[in-house]
């Protein structure tokens, strides 16, 4: 055991003659070399931090200006127009061979030289920020690019050179505004007027109008000045009304998926894989603590936030009785693991060496072999992760809050990240199209207690070596974790590899300490607890109906080929197949980003829009031209377009009117306006899955080489929820889910409808199949 092994490190005895101490020598050089990493580390945030502080200044910057001053100086040529001898005065005056008047002269330059140097930061910056405001960009039509914006992108290119790391960019980075009252009006009656019949809209638009006349001053000064104060006037409120406040079990509700590459395989050999990944992953933490990681760029030039990238690993969501907490460590040195009810903390260093991918095989390996059994209680206790979060808080509270319980559940709450060992096998087969369901199955929920769904994120490892992820929502939005996983995959297959058999790389290290078996006493009241909250995940389980399929027909090629986004072209095809599934059109939420902003996460584009309905029905009807038919797709596409880059740009509607419900709540008033337009339900929840933010390959030169996105639970109980995939030119992934519970839904059936509307609308365009 890892912590026996340590514990020889330090015995005494008592003896007649005083206190015997016996030390190890080989434990306390493991504890010697563990401190000389960490002051490294503090080291490293000390060097990171000064140079994220200058940037786009440099230390050779520095040396370049002190230099020309002091060039200068010898040329007789005073550049600082009085300025250094001005300070030379006032130098304090001293002793010793360092205050001779030369030496004064040039500490006098030294410190000019680093008030024009931070003077020009200062104004780099300020410049940067003013040029990153710009968002025209956005709203030209692609291949018609204004002066204006050629300008711009070249003056950003110049301010944002050299070798920015992670958090280069983010005090540059500007505040996302707050939009007006009378915009955010105007555009929420405009979303709701194709759902609305004329008196149910007309007796919106009066509500409307009385909050906007009345309550609405009163709150947007609260938010603006909110603004002022804050670094995002949405971001903390978002995570904890949204997410932390939350009661519901996270389970389906919340959590996330992301799947595997599902077109070729590596290695069946689950330890093998998991050792690849596991070291991939630690490696890319280490490159994150290190801010060794390029800012994602818009475009190549326009960097994105990058700080909910902070809380990716050694993060847990800790349970509360009103409200939940994210704790977040520096450092963890640890995994923790689960396999057939029972788990373990794994170390993933040996003194401050991160172990090899042979090594760490070798450890889950011997997880793998490990014949004993559960102890009483501990098979189902991850299934308080998956229940209600009051039960989970008061069970914590009351049974974990001492002893070795409190110990046990301190390492997997402490670890870097929570790996569950599956006994099934999942994987992707075309000729199966079930067997992609199954496997999102899998990962979503699990059996309901093989899973840790407090953890940011569980990565799930099958016996047949496929993998995927589990991921807790209120930390970061999915592209976040999408940006570790492509790392991940593109490391394992790309850098690290496997021998013949299967395999990593290298030879194990024998003399390793086993990983350690964490220890329970789980009395019989809190066995009951779990096991109501797993009867709670399982009802809630089992009434996913989830429904996941690859779109064969055609993907990104095709559609850049009928002159649309490739994002509004699958959005109205999901209205088409929502409104033949219903018979009616419904509120739709699709997720956008806001990240062009400091500490931004997202916003809504309400998807279902006058122009698409317009379309919608066009084609239901079967009585217009082709040529209409195209032109109000046009239009509908443009209008989603338009909505997706208003949303992006802070002007959407969704987290403004939620921000001045929260004020309205802090102050105490009510408005029927905003509690009705809160209380609205998402029956068409959608998302774009992200891809290919980090070159790790050429996807044109690996084309098998993708994964199948991921999918989340339907946030109506008569709704539905679809992520798709964009994957590459010739094919598109859909997941799409609902609840068994309802009688007006049907994944499957809605997918078939997915799969029909998207050809009927590529068939307007008469491209034909040589093309595709």
């Amino acid at each position: 055991m890892a912590e026996a092994h340590q514990a020889v490190a330090f015995q005494f005895t008592v003896t007649p003659d005083g206190v015997d101490f016996r030390l190890s020598r080989e434990a306390l050089k493991h504890i010697y070399l563990s401190g000389i990493n960490s002051w490294k580390k503090r080291l490293i945030r000390i060097k990171n931090g000064i140079l994220r502080g200058v940037y786009p200044g440099s230390p050779t910057s520095w040396l370049v200006v002190v230099m020309a001053t002091v060039g200068s100086s010898y040329c007789n040529v005073d550049i600082s127009k009085g300025l250094v001898c001005y300070i030379q005065r006032h130098l304090p005056e001293g002793y010793g061979p360092y205050q001779t008047p030369q030496t004064r002269a040039l500490v006098s330059m030294a410190i000019f030289s680093t008030g024009v140097w931070m003077t020009g930061i200062f104004f780099f910056r300020q410049t940067l920020k003013l040029l990153l405001s710009y968002h025209g960009w956005m709203f030209e039509m692609h291949g018609q690019t204004s002066r204006l914006t050629k300008v711009w992108a070249t003056c950003v290119r110049l301010l944002s050179s050299g070798r920015p790391m992670l958090y280069s960019f983010q005090t540059s980075l500007p505040k996302l505004p707050v939009p007006s009252v009378p915009a955010t009006i105007q555009r929420y009656l405009e979303s709701v007027r194709p759902l609305l019949d004329d008196k149910k809209y007309h007796r919106m638009e009066t509500l409307a109008k009385e909050f906007q006349d009345k309550l609405a001053p009163r709150l947007q000064k609260y938010l603006v000045f909110k603004s002022w104060w804050a670094t995002n006037y949405v971001s903390d409120w978002w995570e904890e009304y949204i997410y932390l406040r939350g009661r519901t079990p996270l389970m389906v509700n919340s959590n996330y998926y992301a799947m595997d590459f599902v077109l070729i395989r590596n290695t069946d050999v689950q330890a093998a894989r998991l050792g690849n990944i596991v070291h991939a992953m630690i490696t890319y933490r280490r490159k994150l603590d290190r801010e060794d990681i390029k800012p994602v760029m818009a475009l190549g030039i326009v960097p994105m936030c990058s700080y909910q990238m902070e809380r990716m690993f050694n993060t847990t969501r800790i349970p509360g009785k009103e409200t939940d907490v994210l704790q977040h460590l520096p450092e963890s040195r640890h995994v923790a693991v689960y396999h057939k009810g029972r788990f373990f903390k794994l170390w993933v260093y040996e003194g401050s060496r991160l172990l090899k991918p042979r090594d760490l095989e070798l450890q889950f390996q011997r997880i793998l072999d490990d014949p004993s059994p559960p102890q009483p209680g501990e098979e189902k206790l991850a299934a308080l992760t998956a229940g209600g979060r009051v039960e989970w808080a008061q069970a914590r509270q009351t049974f974990f809050s001492s002893g070795k319980n409190k110990a046990a559940l301190d390492a997997i709450e402490r670890a870097a990240f929570f790996v569950a060992l599956d006994e099934e096998s999942h994987c992707y087969d075309p000729e199966n199209e079930a067997s992609l369901s199954l496997y999102g199955k899998a990962l979503l929920h699990g059996n309901c207690y093989n899973r840790w769904f407090d953890k940011s994120f569980t990565l799930v490892a099958f016996k047949n070596g496929q993998l995927g992820l589990n991921t807790e929502h209120s930390w970061a939005d999915a592209p976040i974790i999408g940006h570790l996983w492509e790392f991940a995959l593109g490391t394992d297959v790309f850098h690290l590899g496997y021998t013949e058999t299967g395999h990593c790389l290298g030879k194990p290290n024998l003399m390793l300490p086993p990983p350690q078996r964490l220890q329970w006493d789980i009395p019989e009241r809190c066995q009951a607890v779990i096991e109501s909250s797993y009867q709670v995940a399982r009802a809630l389980a089992d009434d996913v109906e989830l429904y996941c399929f690859q779109f064969f027909p055609f993907g990104k090629g095709l559609i850049k080929k009928c002159r649309t986004s490739p994002d509004a072209f699958v959005q109205i095809a999901l209205q088409l197949a929502h409104f033949r599934d219903r018979g009616k059109f419904c509120l739709t939420y699709e997720a956008s980003m806001t990240r062009l902003f400091r500490e931004g996460r997202t916003e809504t584009v309400r998807s279902c829009t006058s122009e698409s309905t317009a379309f919608v029905q066009a084609m239901v009807q079967g009585s217009h031209t082709k040529a209409d038919l195209q032109n109000l797709f046009r239009k509908a596409s443009e209008k989603h377009q338009n909505m997706y880059r208003l949303a992006m740009t802070g002007a959407g509607i969704d987290r403004h009117l939620f921000c001045l419900y929260v004020v309205s709540k802090y102050l105490g008033v009510s408005s029927p306006f905003l509690a009705e337009v809160l209380s609205e339900p998402w029956r068409l929840s959608t998302s774009q899955t992200a891809q290919f933010q980090i070159q790790m390959f050429d996807p044109n030169k690996y084309p098998n080489h993708l994964g199948a996105g991921g999918g989340f639970g339907p946030v109506a109980d008569d709704g539905y929820g679809v992520s798709y995939m964009i994957a590459g030119e010739n094919t598109i992934f859909f997941h799409i889910s609902s609840k068994f519970s309802s009688s007006e839904t049907n994944a499957q059936r809605f997918g078939n409808h997915i799969r029909q509307a998207l050809l009927d609308i590529a068939d307007l365009f008469q491209v034909s199949k040589a093309n595709r």
